[in-house]
């Protein structure tokens, strides 16, 4: 979880194949008014993410009932999309919380290709973002370093989940 830009699709891949299990890209489950809305520049309102949120539940309750862990990325700003997720889910649920500084995220964002979310949505991602801090289940890893740092401490943490 975590604003664009962070890197929730790489670390969420990599999570998968660690954990030899599914990956859901969750910008694929946005609905086409969703897209469309982003791609134009306007930030989406609650009642815009509802339906994307219901869908990124849905397949994590798929997964649980197919007896196996699923990875979705999902931006989950809000502590009430985080809720509503954990309930959807229907068991356990944990959250990697990728952060990082403006400067890093409008970087990476500059540097992408072919990704809908333009940089100037970043101040609207911010202002919705509620930080996971005190929630249970919740890893938080610095963006700030490569990429296969950013993966072993998301691995890392998730592990000491488990053993909690």
């Amino acid at each position: 979880m975590g604003v664009s830009g962070c890197g929730k699709s790489s670390v969420g891949e990599a999570i998968a194949a660690a954990f030899a299990t599914d990956f859901i890209e969750g910008d694929a489950l946005h609905p086409p008014e969703n897209i469309a809305k982003m791609s134009a520049g306007t930030p989406l309102t609650d009642e815009d993410r509802w339906p994307w949120l219901d869908a990124v539940g849905k397949a994590l309750h798929e997964g649980s009932d197919a007896g196996h862990a699923v990875v979705v990325s999902c931006s989950a700003l809000k502590k009430v999309y985080r809720d509503h997720l954990r309930k959807a889910a229907g068991g356990r649920l944990a959250f990697v919380y990728l952060t990082g500084t403006r400067a890093v995220l409008e970087s990476r964002m500059g540097h992408r290709t072919g990704h809908f979310m333009p940089t100037s949505l970043l101040d609207s991602q911010f202002r919705t973002l509620e930080t996971p801090t005190g929630e249970d289940l919740v890893v938080t890893v610095d963006i700030d370093r490569p990429l296969d740092a950013v993966i072993a401490a998301a691995l890392e943490g998730l592990a000491d989940l488990q053993t909690a």
